[in-house]
């Protein structure tokens, strides 16, 4: 009887070991402060402005848990008073809905962030259809950035903002490939936020090129 004892006296206090340290796992996990939008505007590149897009963030964020940050669209502006992306997010460190670090810092974020098919994760903790997921789902990796690789707006002239995301007709956006794949096998086509220029500015064009009208966001706070 006393060794009986003594074994479940073991078993449990294993048990409650385990328990422990995976309580402790769990508590230590960063929280979210980076996400790809599991929806667009659902009009392309009209994202409402850069005021628009804040609140897509923010919404989304809230109904995730993840509304009592500050958070901001990954988009940069063209023209007067021009915003770059990176001067609007915040200084990190970023994790992704599952706690994976995706930069620490402005400058990692630009030179070599931890963004890719694996830890681009929504809101919602899912992974965003790729390159290679295709079939049997479309690839949506084309993220809308209108930013230049460094984070910054290009200059006025050639519109890669979509009117500077007001327009579901005129115009073309910059976008990025999240999965960190295009046609070729060059630089371009391996950044997350400066591939190519889309097809134009509609719902049907974003699509064309592999996208859906999706974008980055970050806690700024």
């Amino acid at each position: 009887m006393n060794m009986r004892r003594k074994k479940t006296g073991v078993l449990l206090g294993a048990c409650a070991l385990g328990l422990a340290i995976v309580a402790a796992a769990q508590s230590q996990t960063a929280p979210m402060t980076f996400f790809v939008t599991s929806v667009g505007s659902g009009t392309g590149g009209d994202l409402g402005g850069l005021e628009g897009a804040d609140r897509h963030c923010q919404s989304l964020a809230t109904a995730a848990g993840a509304g009592t940050r500050t958070w901001r669209a990954y988009l940069s502006t063209q023209g007067a008073g021009a915003v770059n992306a990176r001067d609007r997010i915040g200084t990190g460190p970023w994790h992704n809905a599952s706690g994976v670090p995706i930069a620490r810092t402005v400058d990692e974020l630009h030179m070599g962030s931890n963004i890719n098919r694996e830890t681009a994760l929504t809101e919602k903790g899912e992974r965003v259809p790729g390159r290679l997921d295709v079939p049997p789902g479309p690839n949506r990796h084309d993220i809308l950035t209108g930013s230049r690789s460094d984070g910054t707006a290009f200059p006025d002239g050639e519109d890669r903002t979509c009117r500077n995301w007001t327009s579901s007709t005129e115009g073309r956006a910059m976008v990025g490939h999240h999965d960190r794949m295009g046609l070729r096998d060059d630089e371009p086509s391996r950044s997350w936020n400066a591939s190519h220029p889309s097809a134009g500015c509609s719902q049907p064009e974003l699509v064309k090129t592999g996208g859906a009208g999706l974008f980055y966001c970050f806690a700024a706070k």
